[in-house]
């Protein structure tokens, strides 16, 4: 016979973990249900009313005025042309530099892998007065180059330590019998280790993805006109004439979500399992 006791407590436990599961996922949702509430509401409401109070009505003027007063088309064409340029090109030369450190090793590779992976640790903000500079003295200020080259130097260190621990991960018998067959590097790296780190690829592009689509300490920086603005910038700067336009601010944050959240879904089948197998050597 199973004792009572003893047979309470594993379902105590599951319980305690389940329900502490969702109050973290109901209070992490909570900034998120604000806004989807304000989103629907009028300026008139939300001065009456509060943010968090339910809406009279499911109006949907606020998207209207966001997708076509708030230069949703322009800014999320300025997102998009920095957010996948940037992503690609920071995975490919994380490609490049991972399977060099993880396959190619020589002598010095283990200081020089610290020394690329420590720029993951190095503040944006000392280099925001030299980088202005730069891109100023080369007339690349208020374009949207200087976004572009800056998330892509700043990706490097993390596209490197994941892949290069992914490659890693990979046994070497399979890079050997692929150049037994006479396969060269190029297409060891194309046809071998490339198919077998799909969930590698899937969490740092949706990582980079949503780093840089996100991000508003460089737009801020680097532009200044109206037109070359991302839509982060674009969304913290919407107001109305003679306040915050709240409820048009939350449409647009909705609407702005959507393309990470659609990468996300694009690629979570891959998600998980690439976090969990490059973070170890085995």
């Amino acid at each position: 016979m199973t004792d009572p006791v003893t047979d309470r407590t594993p379902r105590l436990g599951t319980f305690l973990f389940y329900g502490t599961l969702t109050l973290v996922l109901l209070v992490y949702s909570l900034p998120s249900l604000g806004v989807l509430l304000t989103s629907f509401k009028t300026t008139e409401e939300i001065a009456r009313d509060g943010l968090w109070s339910w809406p009279q009505l499911l109006r949907f003027t606020n998207f209207s005025e966001a997708w076509i007063g708030g230069n949703l088309l322009v800014y999320g064409r300025n997102s998009l042309l920095v957010t996948l340029p940037a992503t690609a090109a920071s995975i490919l030369l994380g490609i490049l530099t991972g399977y060099v450190f993880s396959t190619l090793r020589f002598r010095g590779s283990d200081a020089l892998f610290v020394l690329v992976v420590a720029g993951m640790f190095y503040p944006p903000q000392i280099v925001l007065i030299p980088l202005f500079r730069l891109f100023n003295a080369l007339n690349l200020y208020d374009t949207l180059w200087p976004m572009i080259i800056v998330h892509t130097a700043f990706g490097i260190p993390i596209c490197t330590l994941v892949l290069r621990n992914f490659f890693a991960a990979i046994p070497h018998a399979l890079r050997e019998a692929a150049i037994l067959d006479g396969a060269h590097e190029g297409q060891v790296l194309t046809r071998v280790m490339l198919p077998l780190s799909l969930p590698a690829l899937a969490v740092l592009a949706t990582l980079q993805f949503t780093w840089i689509w996100n991000d508003f300490l460089w737009p801020i920086i680097f532009t200044q006109s109206d037109s070359m603005r991302t839509i982060m910038v674009g969304l913290a700067s919407l107001k109305g004439q003679y306040s915050v336009a709240y409820g048009v601010q939350g449409a647009l944050s909705i609407l702005a979500s959507l393309p990470t959240l659609l990468v996300f879904i694009f690629f979570q089948r891959y998600f998980i399992r690439g976090l969990t197998l490059g973070s170890v050597k085995g």
